[in-house]
């Protein structure tokens, strides 16, 4: 047996070589593949000390966990209930690498942190971190946008109808110092997103305005004006990449499109985002959108590496974090859980993952994928670099607590609020005027209807109270979307007979909505005080669009906000007491052109 096998062995080795080299010319050398050369390995990552010493005892899980930031309310729930356990758990256990602190509703209303129970909240958690929480914030309108009691700067398309980048700058700075004093090292802010679509849902008054380059140069100011303090340095993020403002869909319920040339783009709306990559921003966020242009037709920018790593790190040169969008909007949850999405965000070229829906489902796909070879650990470990990194510029190395007797020094200081009142003040634009019914000649012979957006809602508070300070006897009836027919109808008929109607309209951006329209029978209730013969001025608090579903109103105000400065700025404007030198950011088309706003010079 042993001979048989040898004798076998011998031919398949004559054979082997046979078809080697069957074919080669007598003469010609028979070339041996040099052995494969092993790839040499990854230079190590650049680091400090304090990153280096932060990754060293990290695992693979710890190393995903840290590019996951889940939600909390800023509320200091019982530390034996079920909520603060799974804070617990996902910061002590999990090792989450941040917070983005969201509003929360109540069944009626949606409630805000209030400064010294968010502050003490996060003292108790990042005593629980392992490694120093990085905690962050969609501070758009400042701290006000999440936290009562601090200074309410209006929305942003106020500061681009004031048109000067000096008060973005200022916010810029207020905003970096509330934050610091109540916990907040990231600001989500400024929105990058050119407002050039009058349908968009979700971004209208969060944009500075139509204009590319006077977008840019108000996202440049609020960066600069957000680093300008070193001892309060705040991480900035120019969102939506690559531009969310050519939209009708309110990506937080679908995928919208923005179906534009590359062209188009380049000249629209990469402009701001080029600006804030000049000014330093620290992070840019991603879109749930699509943009055929760049990537194919259904896969949203968060998702599309032709996006994120080929246009964002490769031609733009940007070297910051990327963070995605919250991955729970339906933009993205609609089309995929929270596995796959994390996992294709972080192969697109996103950094951080915000909001995952299941943030430990969203951890275990990104760890089986790198176990599996699909994602190389030195593509997550990049990523952490990046985060930690962040963590450590904003001095969390250091501190990582608040003091929270040092929050009254700092928050809603005396000269913000004036300072913000007066950009609200500067901000109003008269776009029509006939017959010169601002300001209103005959104050207590015209009849206030206040439209608000919920019964509710605190909106047209301050406005009726400013309203009732300056004519207690002025007629004044609230309205709101959940009533009847016959309620509104009821209201609108005790009013007595009245010279002209001033009606304050309010109508925000809020996510999940899908619309920026009057609600309910407000619209019809509208026209109808338009039909009646009388003049109507209506104010718009929020969208400047509003003018397009009632063209045939006598005079048209903008606030370009529904902050509480805006309302006091809209009863001043209206009586006379203040200048009226806003200029549209937008333009409404078939009504209005960019730059539109008549100018009134004060009478009081």
């Amino acid at each position: 047996m042993t001979r048989r096998l040898a004798s076998l062995t011998r031919r398949l080795a004559w054979l082997t070589t046979a078809c080697l080299l069957a074919g080669i010319d007598a003469g010609t050398a028979v070339r041996v593949p040099a052995p494969a050369r092993k790839s040499p390995a990854a230079a190590p990552l650049k680091t400090s000390a304090t990153v280096r010493r932060w990754m060293r005892t990290m695992t693979l899980r710890d190393e995903v966990a840290q590019l996951v930031f889940v939600p909390f309310y800023g509320v200091f729930p019982n530390t034996r209930s079920r909520e603060y356990a799974r804070f617990v758990r996902l910061i002590r256990d999990t090792h989450v690498g941040g917070l983005i602190l969201v509003n929360w509703a109540n069944g009626r209303t949606t409630q805000k942190a209030e400064p010294y129970t968010l502050g003490a909240f996060l003292n108790r958690v990042q005593r629980l971190a392992k490694v120093p929480l990085m905690v962050s914030g969609d501070l758009e309108r400042g701290a006000s946008m999440r936290v009562n009691g601090t200074t309410p700067f209006p929305h942003a398309m106020a500061f681009g109808a004031a048109g000067d980048p000096e008060l973005a700058r200022y916010e810029g700075e207020v905003t970096a110092r509330e934050a610091r004093a109540l916990g907040i090292q990231w600001v989500f802010f400024p929105v990058a997103d050119v407002n050039n679509n009058p349908d968009n849902p979700v971004i209208n008054t969060r944009s500075y305005g139509e204009d590319p380059q006077k977008v840019a140069a108000m996202v440049k100011a609020f960066i600069e004006g957000a680093h300008s303090d070193k001892k309060n340095y705040v991480l900035t993020t120019a969102k939506h990449f690559p531009g969310h403002g050519d939209t009708a869909t309110d990506t937080h319920l679908n995928l919208a499109t923005v179906d534009v040339s590359r062209e188009r783009l380049e000249q629209v709306e990469l402009v701001p985002f080029r600006g804030a990559i000049e000014a330093g921003v620290d992070s840019v966020m991603t879109a749930h959108i699509a943009v055929p242009a760049l990537a194919p037709p259904e896969l949203p920018a968060t998702l599309a590496p032709q996006i994120l790593t080929g246009l964002l790190r490769g031609e733009m040169g940007f070297k910051g974090i990327i963070v995605t969008d919250a991955l729970e909007m339906g933009g993205i949850a609609k089309g995929y859980n929270s596995g796959q999405a994390s996992v294709l965000a972080l192969e697109a070229g996103a950094d951080v993952l915000l909001m995952p829906p299941d943030p430990d489902a969203a951890i275990r796909a990104v760890v089986a994928a790198v176990q599996s070879g699909r994602i190389p650990r030195r593509r997550i470990q990049e990523s952490v670099a990046r985060i930690l990194a962040a963590k450590e510029r904003v001095g969390l190395d250091r501190v990582r607590t608040v003091n929270l007797e040092a929050i009254g020094d700092v928050v809603n200081a005396p000269e913000a609020n004036e300072k913000a009142q007066e950009i609200a003040d500067r901000a109003v634009t008269l776009v029509r005027n006939a017959p010169g019914l601002v300001p209103v000649a005959a104050p207590e012979r015209a009849c206030y209807v206040v439209m608000t957006e919920g019964r509710y809602s605190s909106e047209g508070q301050v406005f009726s109270q400013e309203l009732r300070n300056r004519f207690p006897k002025a007629t004044l009836t609230t309205l709101d979307p959940s009533m009847t027919k016959e309620a509104v109808d009821d209201a609108i008929s005790r009013l007595p007979s009245c010279e002209q109607y001033v009606v304050a309209a309010y109508s925000a951006v809020a996510a999940y909505r899908g619309t920026v329209s009057l609600g309910g029978e407000l619209p019809q209730t509208l026209e109808q005080l338009i039909g009646s013969g009388k003049p109507v001025t209506l104010v718009a608090l929020g969208n400047p669009y509003l003018l397009r579903d009632f063209p045939k109103v006598s005079a048209y105000l903008a606030t370009f906000s529904t902050a509480t400065t805006s309302e006091t700025a809209a009863v001043r404007a209206l009586f006379g007491e203040i200048a009226i030198g806003g200029h549209l950011p937008v333009s409404i088309p078939g009504l209005a052109a960019l730059g539109d706003g008549l100018q009134l010079p004060a009478v009081q």
